[in-house]
């Protein structure tokens, strides 16, 4: 009697009694199976850079909540996002598909705008996504701050990408409050935290998935000057006023302020040993040439060439942080493993024991290795395609096409000008062009490349798109 009461009280979940090993078919809806499989909490910041943290290299910018993050859990160096602007990064990371496989070549905008740029004006509901999967598989999820994938008349709620509760920006579901304040994004994070925090209290006893995505530091910036007292050093001196590092590196330190006050409150909660939180940003920093960030955009891409809409490092490479003790290791650099916005996906639905669909054709991969802790090998390449200008100086303007597979990284255009081949773990600045030198592996990237463009649904291309033309002096 006690071995059968013994039995039913572990229900279907997977245990060895005797030699005997009962099946994990009904994991999801164990309570005692749920230490087994992690709460999940997704902090993606908008238009930071690779170089803008403390732990990625940073002696300006204060961080210490991230630092501590990383310190307690594990940094990548080699994470790329998977489009150089917000709404196709934010695709491949709720999809595992590279984004213009949905059309989605830039940010969601008016559907006038959405139609000139031969883009739909929302994902596709009936996609499958990570929230979808993972609500199926038996979480509670949950969406707060930026949405980005569509929105306006006709369009579908973040509840109809299987998110059970949400509060966003840019969206058609319940909005964050006071935009009409003008330090309303100086202080969204902290609105963002709230309804997460409220949230987690409320279903800390089930498993639970959760996007944090915030407004900040994308622009316009107008922190207060509460935030920017640390930073008075920055500000300009004899003239009335503040200083671009003052604005920018304010704005950072208050999301990291916020963020650390999220994860003491998950610490607080008990939930912190099952509880894996990963932290990224959507694409590289903003530039000065962009107006609404005249006076702010001073993000660091660390090492890297390019910025926001330019498929160089700059541009894609970001910072990725993961922890969940006791799996993930604590104070590990990750310098071999090349992972990305596509694997986040299967990664997620495997360490949440989610069945993947049959028909999800993911162009990620399971990379839950190397989340715990032991580096792993791309198996899939990683491919872009930017149609549009690229905003700043001349050394960030790319060709419109990149491919990264192993240690290569290969962008050229469609036409196949500007071919440039590049080592990135021995040049990561992509600085020393070495096309030349290695003919073969030009033409095994250009051809994978280029065929993998032809199955990508056509769409208009601006005239500068790919272009690093400048504009030289010549005699009439």
């Amino acid at each position: 009697m006690k071995r059968r009461q013994f039995l039913a009280t572990l229900g279907a979940a997977a245990v060895r009694l005797g030699g005997l090993t009962l099946p994990s078919c009904a994991f999801a809806a164990n309570p005692a199976a749920k230490s087994k499989r992690p709460n999940f909490v997704f902090i993606f910041a908008d238009d930071l850079g690779w170089g803008d943290l403390g732990c990625y290299g940073n002696r300006q910018i204060k961080t210490p909540n991230l630092d501590e993050l990383a310190k307690k859990g594990t940094l990548f160096t080699q994470f790329y996002v998977n489009g150089s602007v917000c709404s196709p990064s934010r695709t491949s990371i709720m999809t595992s598909h590279f984004p213009a496989r949905h059309s989605v070549h830039g940010h969601f905008a008016s559907h006038k705008q959405n139609r000139a740029r031969g883009m739909p004006n929302w994902l596709d509901p009936k996609t499958h996504t990570v929230t979808g999967l993972l609500k199926n598989a038996g979480y509670t999820t949950g969406h707060f701050g930026k949405w980005h994938l569509g929105s306006g008349d006709g369009s579908p709620t973040p509840g109809d990408y299987g998110i059970d509760e949400h509060c966003t920006r840019s969206s058609s579901g319940p909005q964050l409050e006071g935009t009409s304040d003008p330090y309303f994004r100086a202080k969204s994070t902290g609105q963002i935290v709230d309804k997460t925090i409220e949230f987690i209290e409320k279903n800390r006893d089930k498993l639970f998935y959760v996007n944090v995505w915030t407004l900040v530091p994308h622009a316009t910036l107008h922190p207060t000057d509460e935030q920017m007292k640390p930073y008075q050093r920055y500000a300009p001196r004899a003239v009335p006023y503040r200083g671009v590092k003052q604005i920018y590196y304010a704005s950072i330190s208050e999301l990291d302020n916020q963020i650390g006050r999220l994860i003491r409150k998950i610490d607080e909660l008990g939930l912190t040993d099952n509880t894996l939180i990963a932290f990224s940003s959507d694409n590289g920093p903003e530039d000065l040439d962009i107006r609404n960030a005249v006076h702010s955009g001073i993000g660091s891409t660390g090492p890297f060439r390019g910025r926001k809409r330019s498929i160089y490092e700059g541009g894609i490479r970001m910072p990725f942080i993961v922890r969940w003790p006791g799996h993930t290791p604590a104070g590990r650099v990750d310098e071999a493993t090349i992972i990305a916005g596509v694997d986040w996906l299967p990664t997620v639905c495997s360490l949440a024991g989610a069945k993947l669909p049959d028909n999800l054709n993911s162009d990620g991969q399971n990379m839950s290795r190397a989340i715990l802790g032991k580096s792993q090998r791309r198996t899939k390449p990683l491919m872009w395609e930017w149609r549009f200008r690229v905003a700043g100086d001349m050394v960030h303007k790319c060709p419109m096409l990149a491919i990264r597979d192993g240690k290569w990284k290969l962008l050229m255009n469609p036409d196949r000008s500007r071919v440039e081949l590049y080592d990135i773990p021995k040049d990561p600045t992509e600085l020393d062009n070495v096309a030349e030198k290695h003919p073969e592996v030009v033409k095994k990237l250009s051809q994978q490349l280029l065929k993998w463009q032809a199955t990508l649904p056509p769409g208009p291309v601006d005239e500068v798109a790919g272009s690093n033309a400048y504009p030289w002096p010549k005699n009439k």
